[in-house]
């Protein structure tokens, strides 16, 4: 700690050490500002950031909330149905883009606390709001919607205040120099405090505690209870019996002096001994609070001022004037010089089964009697943890007390000296205790998570978030605090098992996935690995189907520093390889809605220019795979994906066609064959569309036909002779137009149709599986469709009557050039020679040999 810092500490009535605040507001606003706590806290001004940073959302709610059951997650907004669960629900989920927008406001490491206290703050802020609309709720829903919602805000304030200790107090301290040995008793404990982290940390928990104590419970024993004198009923009693409305039923005490009950061991009035036990339950509950100048004033309120006298025993001791230059004016002795009697009664009142047990618990509280704390007055996890901190506080400030102050104390019992324990001991107990709910309390998710803050147990903590991970998933909002958990250690460096936290952020972004919100998915999926990053990714793209959206996604993905065309190369591979759940036999012109997806998927690809050549490589392998199924349809609407300005684009990505790599040269040669082919095939269905549509003939009237009837078919038979001269006309056209088509896939220039030029390198040993599939893919369409291609274009030069032509596939189909005959199965030329076979008996019905020449003899 500072030592600037340290001397700003003075000795308060909310504490042994309490820094002075500055006009800050403290950690409690009661009507008096008397100096009355137990509270070590030696954190400086800080302290008000520590712990009551977000003091603004004070809950008014049950200590049920401070301990759900242990089958519910602390943040498991599925459990509310109905219309609350949409009340609640929207309201929780603005803090998805809350922290996201935290996170980007502070990109500089020296803010990783101002992210916290942001954090904290965004709760609170969502935790008012939850609790505004709750009061139109039952009660019971009302606690339990708030309940997991302010255990995050509390276990962010826990982990905010104990690593701004360590990561910056801590390494502030210098090297300690040797206890004041004859300084006050202030004095010790300041030192004691300035260099011993662990009690310092111990003192941040139980302020913590307190704090956590004082939002859940706001019921007040004043709103009920007017300003009274003591024991008014039994003073009532003993002056004036025969007028007492209600008679006690037993012998009262016949004196009135606070040591009454116990010296004569009679009870008080009936009603007072009520009213006495719901007061000592209200002074330790603020006491609990880390209240105590609230319960030194209940204490005066309901006429008992030798209690809020009692309260000021604890003091410790230090004379000002010893150090003081002021010789004028006597300063006033603080603390109480006969610390040690006092102490010594208050363990023996804590010890005694003669009080009452909240009275105990009182004392207890400034003596470190731990039976007394956790006996019937502690009914929760946290209740026990702060009874056990309060003990071991006091146990080592009273133990460097009397080493170091030189003075003679009165012993303390061996008990007290024995209550010594660690940490992790404190942590079994709370495990073990005899009570069931705070039993299965220490079980829960966020005790858990506190539990290793606490120990700083960092890689123990995430082995049994791995745990929960494996067993069943965390609920959204769990996944959420547990991921910024893991970011915030990673940024300070700690060992958090870098496989349980990537698979924390991964499950908070497949969350998030669900959310359809772009900028918080790119953002989480950013700080896992690269391969992660990849399918994560892919994933949340494979949910997005409008074209603005997606566009909305990839500039998302690449604000947060994503790989962009790795993923969406990624997602096009994934969905395209994706075989069917429940393949059927389509016709040729049907569209599933797994092509239709897988076609849709595509589009990914046309958003950046310099993706294009992959565009083309993919809409080629997708097409491959539709063609061989016979789905023209699909064909043709995988080519409207791609834009026309592709080859050009990509050409102009390597600054010209000579530059351009292996792969892109060869997905420009085999995209123009299939645009080649699928023209064919269109320019084909054209003609056999007009060749089937021959204009009919009219019929021919009868002889016994009227005159009007013999005219009105003569300008019938006129029309069809002008629509079929038009036919023959366009067919003869469509003809050599579709021929053309035709001949341009088997006359395909650079080695022929579906061949690959000579450009295989640069191939990495890696791709070359992929590209050996892709051959034979390709040479198994050559075997499918050149046959196919042959019998079309034999059909329309058959049924042209240019039987000719047909011969002259004969050729085409024997040139060594091209070896088209090599990709013929035998049956497909058996078939193809029959076919030409055809053609030349035609032409020898025309009078002509065999070839269609004429013959010489």
């Amino acid at each position: 700690m500072n030592r600037s810092l340290l001397q700003e500490s003075t000795v308060s009535r909310r504490g042994l050490i309490r820094t002075g605040f500055h006009g800050t507001k403290p950690f409690s606003e009661g009507p008096s500002r008397m100096d009355l706590d137990l509270s070590l806290t030696m954190t400086p001004s800080e302290v008000h950031h520590l712990l009551d940073y977000t003091n603004v959302g004070n809950v008014d709610a049950s200590s049920a909330e401070m301990s759900l059951p242990l089958g519910t997650s602390l943040i498991d907004t599925d459990r509310f149905k109905g219309a609350e669960d949409s009340a609640v629900k929207e309201k929780t989920e603005v803090l998805y883009s809350q922290f996201l927008e935290i996170l980007h406001s502070r990109t500089n490491d020296s803010e990783v606390f101002d992210i916290i206290q942001d954090m904290i703050q965004a709760c609170t802020d969502v935790l008012d709001e939850v609790v505004k609309s709750g009061r139109k709720l039952n009660e019971k829903y009302r606690m339990e919607s708030n309940a997991w919602l302010q255990q995050e805000r509390n276990t962010w304030r826990l982990l905010y205040c104990l690593y701004k200790d360590r990561l910056t107090l801590q390494k502030e301290d210098v090297d300690c120099d040797v206890p004041p040995l004859d300084g006050s008793e202030k004095d010790v404990v300041t030192h004691l405090y300035s260099n011993n982290a662990n009690l310092r940390e111990y003192q941040l928990i139980v302020d913590w505690l307190e704090l956590c104590a004082l939002e859940t419970n706001k019921i007040q024993i004043g709103h009920f209870t007017d300003r009274t004198i003591t024991w008014e009923n039994t003073l009532l009693q003993l002056k004036n019996p025969e007028k007492t409305a209600f008679e006690s039923k037993r012998a009262t005490v016949t004196s009135l002096d606070p040591d009454a009950p116990i010296r004569e061991r009679k009870p008080l009035h009936d009603l007072d001994t009520e009213d006495e036990a719901r007061l000592s339950q209200q002074i330790f509950l603020e006491i609990r609070q880390g209240r105590i100048e609230e319960a030194q004033a209940l204490c005066e309120h309901c006429g008992q001022p030798w209690r809020a006298a009692i309260l000021e025993g604890w003091r410790l001791h230090e004379d000002p004037n010893y150090e003081s230059s002021n010789v004028v004016q006597k300063l006033p002795i603080e603390g109480n010089p006969r610390r040690d009697i006092w102490k010594k009664c208050a363990w023996m009142m804590a010890d005694s089964k003669k009080f009452d047990d909240y009275t105990r618990a009182i004392a207890g509280a400034y003596c470190g009697h731990l039976e007394s704390l956790i006996g019937p007055v502690s009914n929760t996890w946290e209740d026990l943890l702060w009874a056990y901190l309060k003990v071991q506080i006091d146990i080592r400030v009273e133990s460097e007390i009397r080493t170091c102050c030189m003075r003679n104390y009165l012993p303390l019992p061996d008990k007290y000296w024995n209550g010594k324990m660690s940490l992790e001991q404190i942590f079994d107990e709370l495990a073990a205790n005899k009570n069931i709910s705070i039993r299965q309390a220490a079980k829960a998710q966020m005790r858990i998570i506190q539990k290793y803050l606490i120990l700083d147990d960092i890689p123990e903590m995430m082995r049994e978030i791995g745990k929960w991970l494996n067993e069943k998933m965390p609920a959204p909002h769990m996944l959420r605090f547990l991921s910024h958990v893991v970011l915030f250690m990673k940024q300070l460096g700690k060992d958090c098992q870098e496989d349980i936290a990537d698979r924390v952020v991964k499950s908070y972004v497949e969350c998030l996935i669900e959310l359809r919100d772009p900028q918080l998915v790119a953002f989480y999926t950013a700080a896992l690995p690269g391969d992660m990053q990849i399918l994560l990714f892919s994933q949340y793209l494979e949910t997005i189907k409008e074209t603005s959206a997606r566009k909305a996604a990839l500039e998302e993905a690449l604000t947060g520093g994503l790989d962009v065309e790795t993923i969406t190369t990624y997602t096009v591979e994934t969905i395209r390889n994706r075989q069917d759940e429940a393949p059927e036999k389509q016709l040729q012109t049907a569209i599933s809605p797994a092509d239709e997806e897988k076609i849709s998927a595509l589009e990914w690809l046309t958003f950046y220019p310099q993706q294009r050549g992959e565009l083309l490589w993919q809409t080629n392998a997708m097409i491959r795979t539709l063609l061989a199924e016979g789905k023209i349809e699909c064909v043709r609407k995988a080519f409207k994906m791609v834009p026309t300005d592709s080859i050009s684009q990509t050409i102009a990505t390597y600054g010209s066609k000579d530059n351009l790599p292996c792969k892109e040269e060869c997905s420009i040669k085999e995209y123009l064959c299939h645009q080649t082919y699928l023209a064919a095939i269109d320019g084909f269905n054209e003609w056999t569309h007009l060749y089937h549509n021959r204009p009919k003939q009219p019929q021919i009237v009868k002889d016994s036909a009227n005159f009007t009837e013999r005219v009105a078919s003569e300008h019938k038979e006129q029309q069809y002779k002008i629509e079929l001269d038009r036919w023959k006309m366009n067919l003869a056209e469509q003809m050599r137009i579709t021929r053309d088509l035709l001949f341009n896939v088997l006359l395909f220039p650079d080695k022929g149709w579906l061949v690959d030029p000579d450009t295989m390198k640069d191939v990495h040993d890696d791709d070359l599986p992929a590209w050996e599939n892709r051959l034979i893919q390709m040479e198994n369409l050559r075997k499918v469709c050149i046959p196919e291609i042959v019998l079309l274009l034999h059909k329309v030069l058959h049924l042209s009557e240019d039987y000719k032509g047909c011969l002259r596939l004969a050729d085409e189909i024997a040139s060594e050039q091209r070896q088209l005959y090599a990709v013929y199965p035998k049956h497909k030329l058996a078939e193809t020679l029959s076919k030409i076979a055809e053609s030349s008996l035609a032409l020898m019905n025309e009078k002509l040999d065999p070839w269609g020449y004429v013959p010489t003899s």
